[in-house]
């Protein structure tokens, strides 16, 4: 069941946003349907169904390919969305693969039909944003996947008529980080299958990772962009206060909100990330001092894959 938030009728707008994609993009399907209704899913899928935003209205869909083996969801439609924001649109939801509802959520949503997007269901991500007008509210949504070969973006704008195209390549073009095995992570990583995030911050009792820039979530991100067929586990230590079945719990949820930082904030796929909690069973510093104990809250990397 779809639970629609608002139905609205309007009259139809001239003006309309239109997105520069990259270079290297290649434009592979385009439906510019007659005046009819777009059903914008502002949501995630729960049991209850999907909240979605209903404009009636032009609904005009493009899916385009872009060339760049190893691209994140996250650089696919990170400058699209700052395109939005600037041209004074309002982001109402946001979300990726499991997040959004899965399964439920992609065949809930509008999406042209391959080869023209590709879809993998384990990792997409989904925004939708909004621009209201004199002449009534513009709709934009952005979906993105990708292949081991090329990333792909489907652009749905509703709510305006006779507003030329939704997107053309004048963007630069957008490239996967080179794969070469630099830093020590890397290195680590390639060497032992393990590395010990050691400048994560956190205290005791928390499961939260700090707001700070951690140069090892960037090392890491690189990594796995670099090598998406590699899986990790992030495995979650902390140290000796509390009780054991406590702090296997606390080390497994900061374990876990590594892996969230991972995925919203540098794109990286859940299929190639896990979080795991040990507690205070595998110290690598006393707990009797508090130099100790500090070197024991930690995550660190495991490599999980074969290939």
């Amino acid at each position: 069941m779809i639970r629609s938030l608002a139905l609205i009728l309007l009259p139809l707008q001239a003006a309309a946003v239109t997105l520069d994609m990259p270079s290297n993009a290649t434009l592979t399907a385009e439906d510019l349907s007659t005046p009819t209704s777009y059903d914008m899913p502002v949501g995630a899928w729960s049991a209850g169904g999907m909240p979605i935003l209903t404009v009636a209205g032009d609904v005009q869909m493009q899916a385009w390919r872009i060339d760049a083996p190893g691209v994140t969801t996250l650089q696919l439609l990170q400058p699209l969305q700052d395109q939005l924001t600037n041209a004074g649109f309002e982001v109402l939801f946001t979300c990726t693969d499991d997040a959004c509802g899965g399964f439920d959520f992609r065949f809930a949503t509008p999406i042209l039909p391959a080869p023209a997007i590709h879809v993998d269901l384990g990792d997409y991500r989904f925004v939708a944003a909004q621009r209201v007008g004199d002449d009534g509210p513009e709709l934009v949504s952005l979906f993105a996947s990708r292949s081991s070969a090329a990333g792909f973006v489907q652009v749905t704008r509703a709510g305006v008529a006779d507003s030329g195209p939704i997107a053309a390549a004048d963007a630069p073009a957008v490239r996967a980080v080179s794969a070469a095995v630099t830093g020590d992570l890397a290195q680590e990583l390639e060497a032992r299958g393990r590395f010990v995030m050691s400048d994560l911050a956190f205290q005791t009792g928390s499961a939260q990772l700090g707001d700070a820039t951690f140069g090892s979530l960037q090392d890491l991100a690189d990594y796995l962009i670099a090598n998406p067929a590699r899986t990790v586990a992030l495995v979650g230590h902390t140290d000796s206060v509390g009780s054991l079945d406590g702090n296997i719990a606390l080390s497994k949820r900061r374990a876990g909100s590594v892996l969230e930082r991972l995925v919203s904030n540098y794109g990286i796929p859940r299929r190639q990330l896990e979080a795991e909690g040990m507690g205070y069973l595998a110290p690598v510093d006393s707990n009797l001092t508090e130099e100790g104990r500090t070197a024991n809250r930690r995550v660190e990397v495991i490599v999980t894959s074969t290939e």
